[in-house]
């Protein structure tokens, strides 16, 4: 299937922010979402941290989920992901003229009844990161499930449902979120494209 390059493109340029329902397909983000449980279920996971330097620590109250970071894809459904994703950034780079480099990801998992408090991503280097993105892994998501994305826009709050194959992107420097509390454990890939670190 086609990657959605334009329309992302145009939903960047204008509200800053775009849903792609479907942006694996099932077979794909199933396997993905496997391959994660089989590296929780390992103990490869950690509890994500807050804060830069020495301010940062583990604050389960602002932030609940364990991640775990993709330094290098494995061959087969990481691979493919990351070569769809690449692909993505090389056509938003040329519509939009972002300079994103290159993309960072990580795994999440959040228990049911965890959250992630209302934030705006910047990584501990600075501003960095351009468009964020976030990839469900969710199997059967229902309105009553609860776990959405919260986006803050000028024009109100908007929530995307972490519905499995669901791509959600947006400029990471322009969006404060959050991530709602779940009733069940709430899985996804979370990721960002990246310019060159301000000097």
């Amino acid at each position: 299937m086609p990657l959605p390059t334009a329309a992302v493109a145009e939903a960047l340029a204008g509200p800053g922010w775009a849903a792609v329902p479907g942006f694996l397909d099932d077979a794909h983000w199933r396997a993905l979402a496997a391959l994660a449980r089989e590296r929780d279920a390992a103990g490869e996971f950690r509890p994500a941290a807050v804060g830069a330097g020495a301010a940062r620590a583990v604050r389960a109250d602002l932030r609940g989920d364990c991640i775990l970071w993709v330094y290098a894809p494995a061959p087969g459904v990481e691979q493919a992901l990351f070569v769809q994703l690449e692909e993505l950034r090389l056509g938003l780079n040329a519509a939009l003229q972002l300079g994103a480099l290159d993309v960072e990801c990580h795994y999440a998992i959040y228990a049911p009844g965890t959250r992630y408090v209302r934030h705006l991503d910047r990584s501990p280097a600075g501003a960095e990161r351009v468009v964020s993105l976030v990839l469900y892994l969710n199997e059967d998501w229902g309105t009553g499930d609860g776990g959405a994305l919260r986006l803050y826009a000028d024009d109100g709050a908007h929530e995307i449902a972490p519905a499995g194959g669901t791509l959600a992107l947006f400029l990471s420097e322009r969006f404060e979120h959050e991530v709602l509390p779940a009733r069940r454990a709430r899985l996804s890939l979370t990721g960002w494209f990246r310019r060159r670190a301000r000097l």
